[in-house]
């Protein structure tokens, strides 16, 4: 392992470029914008699945205030999908932006533009629609069946790169490898099992929901008539393609910024709402908004897929895992947005994990009539680590080995690789990596100190609430190898400061703030002196935005080399200025520094490059595309407390011990990993969709989706496991997203250890926890 970084700036926790004015109430979020838009409320279809027979507008049109109305019979039919993800996009296009057909609760049939919000909604109420009901499917394991109703009969959807789609089945995306002979493996195994767990729908719950403005530049003196579309999204280059492709009119014509937003955690890496707003915006000759209520925001946005896991696996009395198979089902709604990519990560972001002599994984994804998943934080690896580590456990306790000494044991190291890496990625091949940093060892052991293991294992308490510890081991990745990009540019002031501008999407993670430190470092300049400006598809070079994982490891790159390129300008300039050779200086604190002594300030040196001899302005852009995709690695313990007679869990404590490389700001990592594992704890425990018989979700608010807040949060420990990645800026891994992916093993097996009950659904709410209790009494007392 290499020597771990500190720098003057880079693993320093340093204040968030932001944090003052967001103290101070100061941001303008995409609403604050006063520009005294029209309004846009849309109709949503009250039918799981049907045919729009008839639809008219002319009532609505003819209210006082109401300037235009969209649906399919004056929309162009242009397929695409909405899913953020690079060009050409591993999603099918099934989407239109008003279609005359809906698929579920929550579908879009209509959108009034008017004056008001209450002109809108009166508006919407007379437009008459005649449906005609088709049946549906609300199961996710039937969809597939032989006569089972054709979700998408249109007959343009497709993929549009070369995978497996096959809409008349409605099956969405299927992916399957096998390395060595599992059957033969299982054979000889000491031990086998075969398992079947379930994960629950979940809204992702940004305070700001879905929210977007479209008015025209007029600042804008060209003939191309240009839009700008403010827009709360995590991919504004994705959603100015993709709003030009939909609406067919050029990319320059667009401008998409991202200014302030509240939250996204996936969901907004969805283009919603702007193609509806944009064509408003060209139809009205106004500005025009469009921001979704909460109610919409859960129905109508994005969720969590739901999933199905089988594992088959095998283990060797001597502690040798010998073969697992992890066949996933994944249930992607409506729409094929993200169906293929979050699948794959189910078998890529977990199966590399552990040492096993054969391997295998098959995935498959599926239409329904219901809500419509997406990107959610965890990707994919959230709904698999859950049976996965559950799974981990069941062996070790089958062959009498402590949990932790298993996983010590069975996982991968340092310098080794997995062939899970080559031929499974995200949505397409993976690319073969050597593990160059990996910290999980100490993880698991500083973990097991911190949450007590060796003193609480195995040692319920007496009385009706029991206590128990569980904990499950993680990986996942950074960025998306040689297929993501992204990119940077800077220049130089007079006074010595640096503008650095760059493309990727700050959704109040701290991405400014980690790379302004990045930036800094390679300088040896103050943070003051860094004024960073992010996401304009006018002003900032080409980033992919906030996703996989990748800003830190990926955007982080990009500036690393701008700083790189702008050090080496500096240096030539002051040598010139100094008759020297630009090998003998150095730059320290904001200065070029001669063995001499001499020294010349940066503001020195600028000025004299803006304004004497060459007279040119320091200034730098690349770009940058990974290669490779670092698993960041984390342990996480759960203490939990159950109630035998209510079912009631509670989690006393939970610990996390993460392997991010550099941490780039301690605090702002500690933060992400906190925040990911208060949203998986509330996801385990009681987040969940309740859908009735029609399909219709019945509890769309936060009166009734029982989210955790800060009142709910138990001990919280975090720990930063140094280790040094060499293919990230200062040796950084991401972290943004592996938290999630604990809570649902880590609680399932404190659960068991507590009570000597398996969960294999989620949420573990107390009448299933309960039930569970009352079973295993049950078989006891018939034994």
């Amino acid at each position: 392992m290499s020597d771990i970084f500190t720098g003057k700036v880079v693993n320093k926790s340093v204040r968030k470029v932001d944090s003052l004015a967001l103290a101070q109430g100061k941001p303008v979020y995409v609403a604050d914008l006063d520009l005294k838009p029209l309004i846009i409320k849309v109709k949503w279809s009250p039918h799981a699945h049907a045919r729009i027979k008839s639809i008219d507008t002319t009532r609505a049109e003819a209210v006082e205030g109401v300037h235009h109305v969209l649906s399919y019979v004056n929309v162009p039919r242009i397929i695409h999908t909405t899913a953020g993800q690079g060009f050409p996009e591993p999603s099918p296009y099934d989407t239109y932006i008003f279609d005359n057909k809906v698929r579920y609760v929550g579908d879009r049939v209509a959108a009034v533009a008017a004056d008001t919000k209450e002109i809108a909604e009166r508006a919407l109420s007379l437009i008459n629609v005649e449906y005609e009901i088709l049946p549906a499917i609300l199961d996710p394991e039937k969809a597939m069946d032989e006569n089972a109703p054709v979700i998408h009969d249109e007959p343009d959807a497709r993929a549009v790169i070369p995978v497996f789609y096959d809409a008349q089945k409605n099956h969405v995306a299927h992916t399957d490898f096998i390395f060595g002979d599992i059957e033969k493996e299982l054979e000889s195994s000491d031990f086998v099992f075969e398992r079947k767990f379930k994960t629950q729908y979940a809204q992702h719950c940004p305070l700001e929901p879905h929210v977007c403005l479209a008015y025209f530049d007029e600042q804008d003196t060209s003939e191309n008539d240009r839009i700008i579309v403010r827009t709360s999204t995590q991919v504004p280059f994705h959603a100015r393609r993709i709003v030009a492709q939909a609406l067919d009119i050029p990319i320059k014509k667009l401008r998409v910024i991202k200014p302030r937003i509240g939250g996204g955690f996936g969901t907004k890496q969805e283009v919603l709402l702007e193609q509806i707003v944009t064509l408003m915006c060209l139809r009205t000759r106004k500005p025009c908004l469009l921001e979704l209520t909460r109610e919409e925001e859960f129905i109508s946005s994005r969720t969590r897929h739901p999933y199905v896991v089988w594992l088959r696996s095998g283990v060797m009395k001597d502690g040798s895992i010998t073969a697992v198979l992890l066949k996933v089902l994944s249930n992607t709604g409506a729409y094929g947005s993200h169906g293929l990519t979050v699948m794959s990560n189910a078998g890529s972001k977990t199966l590399p994990l552990y040492h096993m002599n054969a391997v295998g994984f098959i995935g498959d994804t599926v239409y329904t009539n219901l809500p419509v998943p997406g990107a959610y934080r965890g990707y994919g690896a959230t709904q698999s680590a859950f049976g996965f580590e559950v799974l981990i456990d069941e062996m070790a306790e089958a062959i009498g080995m402590d949990p932790a000494e298993f996983r010590l044991k069975n996982h991968i190291q340092e310098g080794e690789g997995s062939p899970v890496f080559k031929v499974l990625g995200e949505g397409v091949k993976g690319v073969e990596q050597i593990i160059k940093s990996c910290g999980l060892s100490e993880c698991i052991t500083v973990g097991m100190e911190k949450i007590g293991w060796k003193e609480k294992r195995g040692k319920p308490s007496e009385g009706v609430v029991k206590t128990g510890v569980g904990m499950a081991t993680l990986m996942q990745g950074s960025s998306i190898p040689e297929i993501d990009m992204a990119s940077a540019f800077a220049k130089m002031n007079d006074d010595g400061s640096f503008n650095l501008h760059v493309g990727a999407t700050d959704l109040g993670t701290g991405s400014d703030t980690v790379l302004a430190q990045i930036f800094a470092e390679v300088l040896d300049i103050s943070m003051s002196d860094v004024l960073i400006y992010s996401s304009d598809t006018d002003m900032t070079p080409f980033d992919v935005g906030a996703y996989a994982s990748s800003t830190t490891y990926l955007s982080g790159m990009a500036v690393k080399k701008v700083g790189e390129k702008l050090k080496k300008q500096i240096i030539d300039v002051a040598a010139k200025m100094l008759g020297a050779s630009s090998g003998e200086l150095d730059i320290e604190n904001k200065s070029v520094i001669h063995p001499n002594g001499e020294k010349l300030s940066f503001g020195e040196i600028c000025r004299h490059a803006l304004y004497t001899e060459d007279q040119f302005q320091i200034q730098a852009t690349d770009s940058h595309m990974s290669h490779e995709s670092p698993p960041p690695f984390a342990a996480h313990f759960a203490e939990v407390e159950v109630d035998t007679e209510t079912g009631h869990v509670r989690v006393i404590k939970y610990v996390s011990a993460v392997d991010c490389g550099t941490a780039i700001n301690p605090k702002l990592a500690e933060g992400q990993v906190e925040g990911a594992v208060m949203n998986g704890i509330g996801y385990a425990l009681t987040e969940e969709f309740i859908i009735n018989e029609r399909g219709k979700v019945l509890n769309p608010s936060f009166d009734d989706y029982r989210l955790f807040t800060t009142a709910d949060m138990p001990e919280l420990e975090t720990i930063l496991i140094p280790t040094f990645e060499p293919t990230g800026p200062f040796g950084a891994k991401s972290i943004a997203e592996i938290g999630i992916n604990g809570p649902l093993p880590a609680i399932a097996n404190a659960i068991y250890d507590a009570v000597g009950i398996r969960i294999r659904e989620a949420p573990f709410t107390p009448e299933r926890v309960l039930n569970a209790i009352k079973e295993k009494s049950l078989s006891l007392v018939n034994k």
